[in-house]
């Protein structure tokens, strides 16, 4: 076994200096003879002792008496002579005579010098070991790049060969005209003459901006992986600390850094961690922050400004950054990575299915389109999920109802087994999702519907899964539907039991949404007209409900609300339109949705395009009243 790869066990430092401490408390507790030290006894006891003949033998250690009795047996008794006179004089002195101090065995071994020096080593002990202590910890603080004289040290990591991560640009998909924008940088390091020769330079910034997910951090990763220069890489989040002027002498210590490595990248991610707007907040203009952008700015576009470093940025929220930090010279080209089409998410999805064991039978084309709006990070979770229900289904292969489930969990929320649900309330969700399936086919502006259940899942009681197309323009006709669509459910309930629940707040919620955009955002209004109503203001720090500027009266607030209501009941009263015509239709659904709970596109399509049973003349016809 290799000695890295063995395992290993340590002695932590604090046992060894807890050990240490122990030894020498140990030791100066037995050199004081704390513990057994013999009975202290008057020196002229001791005197006593010896003309009595009871003493065996006297040790002398400095001014201390060790003395040994011979009754009773083995006794040592400890007593003190006085200092700078021999221990003979003074028992003389006390009237000890010379047969008497003849009669038992005198050992005047003088150990002080001895006895100081050790006394002076324990006493040193404790403080050589705190500093020891202080100089490891000070070396480690200086290690990990934390002393007190490094705050103003960058913390960017050089990639370098060893280290550079292993994706490429071909491990990146659906974003391809940012591929191409950063493979071009990527290419002007590597081959800076062919750019020269036409009177091109080198640009200064690349800022690339899309929603969380896209893979905008991948995308750098690639060109840390394709690069054959150094690269830095740092968190915009790193340069902040609690001290001004810190993040401005990290932002200093990072470019010189890039500078002594020339060419290079550095690599910023988050970067509206320090970018926002100057002059927003309520520090005024020696903020953290604002000092730290200061700095950024005069490093990419100063007056020495003749460097071969290129910074690259990310961040979803370009639009707070500052206009300073957005003008040619710094970030020159701004590069947007957007949610992927449906060609990029078959793309990324099977870039993710690589080396997994997937169905002959999945088609990632089909799952793409079911997944209209995921972003790359949505698309690998859903193939890890599909992947951890192919284990759970003890499965040796990812098939198609793996994939399924994984986007029914990632899109409205794990299966909600353990809920029992009575007959009337299983019966009122199945009238309530055959009405949106109804509408949804019998109106032309709608998607198809891919799956219709009443299995509770997440939040939804049961719920109609349609199939979203990917679409640049929407007309108003689609808005109009999806409206109509959205009140199917409501609609249903109150035509077969004359009555309405809460299960259709959300889909209120959504109409009204809708209804509230065609008035308000994309003028398709015809009594409130072309233009828009409600500017968002430039205040970052506020949230989206107060950062909205109310730019009309009282009585166009009145009127969008008046049309909001009229599109919304318009389309509720298309919605039950629908239903009442084709009654028999709806009813044939529920009944299927009783039986198996479940329906796919092909199911429903087959069932709704069935032909009507004949019904005989004299044969009646049940008709459900409301209240029934």
């Amino acid at each position: 076994m290799d000695e890295q790869s063995g395992p290993r066990n340590p002695i932590p430092a604090w046992a060894w200096i807890i050990a240490i401490l122990v030894i020498i408390l140990g030791l100066q507790l037995y050199l004081s003879r704390r513990f057994s030290a013999p009975e202290q006894v008057p020196l002229s006891t001791v005197v006593t002792e010896i003309q009595n003949g009871n003493v065996s033998k006297i040790e002398v250690s400095g001014d201390k008496l060790d003395v040994f009795l011979k009754e009773p047996a083995e006794t040592v008794v400890s007593s003190t002579k006085e200092s700078g006179v021999a221990l003979t004089t003074t028992l003389t002195n006390l009237g000890v005579t010379e047969e008497q101090l003849a009669s038992f065995d005198f050992n005047p071994t003088d150990q002080s010098t001895w006895n100081t020096l050790i006394s002076i080593a324990l006493s040193l002990g404790p403080v050589l070991l705190l500093l020891w202590i202080f100089s490891r910890g000070f070396r480690q603080m200086q290690g990990g790049g934390n002393n007190i004289f490094g705050f103003g040290r960058s913390k960017a990591r050089n990639i370098n060969d060893g280290d550079r991560p292993t994706v490429v640009f071909d491990d990146v998909a659906g974003v391809e005209e940012a591929k191409e924008e950063v493979k071009e940088v990527v290419l002007f390091l590597r081959e800076p003459e062919k750019f020269v020769q036409v009177g091109a330079r080198i640009p200064k910034g690349v800022l690339m901006v899309g929603p969380p997910g896209t893979g905008k951090t991948l995308l750098a990763r690639a060109i840390a992986g394709e690069a054959g220069v150094p690269f830095f890489h740092i968190s915009g989040s790193e340069f902040v600390e609690m001290f001004v002027g810190v993040g401005a002498s990290r932002v200093r210590d990072l470019f010189n850094k890039a500078k002594e490595h020339a060419p290079s990248i550095v690599f910023v991610d988050e970067i509206d961690a320090v970018g926002r707007q100057r002059g927003a907040g309520l520090g005024g203009g020696h903020d953290e922050r604002e000092q730290t952008l200061n700095q950024i700015l005069v490093e990419m576009d100063g007056f020495s400004n003749e460097t071969n470093v290129i910074v690259i940025a990310a961040t979803n929220r370009a639009d707070v950054l500052d206009p300073a930090l957005l003008r040619p010279g710094r970030f020159d080209r701004k590069v947007i990575v957007d949610l992927p089409d449906i060609k990029g998410r078959e793309a990324i999805l099977r870039i993710h299915a690589r080396g997994k064991p997937i169905s002959g039978e999945v088609s990632f084309a089909d799952i793409a389109r079911l997944t209209a709006g995921f972003s790359g990070a949505d698309l690998e979770n859903l193939v890890n999920e599909a992947a951890i229900f192919a284990a759970r289904f003890n499965q040796t292969t990812i098939g198609e109802h793996e994939f399924q489930e994984a986007f029914d969990r990632i899109a409205i929320g794990p299966e909600r087994k353990s809920r029992v649900i009575s007959e009337d309330e299983k019966e009122l969700t199945a009238y309530h999702e055959a009405g949106h399936a109804l509408v949804s086919f019998q109106l032309p502006n709608t998607d198809p519907v891919q799956k219709i259940t009443i299995v509770p899942r997440g939040r939804a009681g049961g719920y109609v899964l349609p199939l979203r197309e990917d679409r640049m323009t929407v007309t108003t006709d689609y808005f109009e539907d999806q409206i109509a669509f959205a009140l199917g459910g409501r609609a249903a309930e109150e035509i077969f039991f004359g009555r309405v629940t809460t299960g259709a707040a959300s889909d209120l919620q959504q109409a009204t949404r809708i209804a509230r955009a065609m008035v308000m955002q994309y003028g398709m209004s015809a009594s409130l007209g072309l233009r828009t109503y409600g500017e968002q203001q430039g205040n970052i720090f506020l949230g989206r409900e107060f950062g909205q500027n109310r730019d009309y009266s009282e009585e166009a607030a009145r009127l969008i609300d008046e049309e909001v209501r009229v599109i919304l009941d318009r389309n509720y009263g298309r919605a039950k339109e629908v239903i009442t015509q084709n009654r028999a239709q709806l009813v044939r659904l529920v009944d299927k949705l009783i039986e198996v709970e479940t329906l796919d596109r092909e199911q429903f399509e087959e069932l709704m395009n069935a032909p009507e049973p004949e019904v005989a003349v004299d044969q009646p016809v049940e008709v459900l009243l409301p209240g029934d």
